[in-house]
């Protein structure tokens, strides 16, 4: 399983959401996850990013709305430990 945490630089919330994503992954299978900063509009389109942090599983944003916009707005909420667990299972 691919995971990569987008986000913009100085993000408050990267440190919080890196915490609750080992917290998921501790009883499951071995994961790389990596992180990418965001610096534009268009860089975020092209990756995907639909919030600052964003979750690639396999290159998808589970998180996202259907149809929602990308963006390098910062995400007021982040998911929790048992909704990163439940996608982390199903792989995305």
């Amino acid at each position: 399983m691919e995971l990569q945490v987008l986000a913009v630089e100085a993000c408050p919330h990267v440190a919080e959401f890196d915490e609750r994503l080992a917290a998921a992954l501790a009883d499951g299978e071995a994961a790389l996850v990596r992180h990418r900063v965001i610096a534009s509009e268009a860089e975020a389109a092209a990756a995907g990013m639909h919030g600052s942090p964003t979750l690639l599983v396999n290159g998808v944003d589970p998180f996202a709305a259907p149809g929602q916009p990308t963006s390098m707005s910062c995400r007021l909420a982040i998911p929790a430990v048992e909704e990163l667990r439940r996608v982390l299972t199903a792989g995305g």
